[in-house]
């Protein structure tokens, strides 16, 4: 049972590892995305919302692709 709960704990800290980039960019994009929308009057959380997603999809791809 050990050797079980082990074995879950490694693949969910390399899970987490993999997935930096992808939690990385959204916090980017949520960032860069709320300023925009505040600053053109769209809105914060709107923009927030948007640059969010593509962030996350930006750090997935980033990801994959290193």
């Amino acid at each position: 049972m050990k050797r079980l709960i082990a074995g879950i704990g490694l693949v969910l800290l390399a899970m987490t590892t993999t997935a930096c980039g992808t939690v990385t960019g959204a916090a980017v994009g949520a960032g860069a995305g709320a300023a925009v929308g505040a600053g053109t009057g769209y809105g914060a959380g709107k923009g927030a919302l948007i640059g969010t997603g593509v962030g996350a999809a930006a750090g997935a791809i980033y990801d994959l692709s290193h």
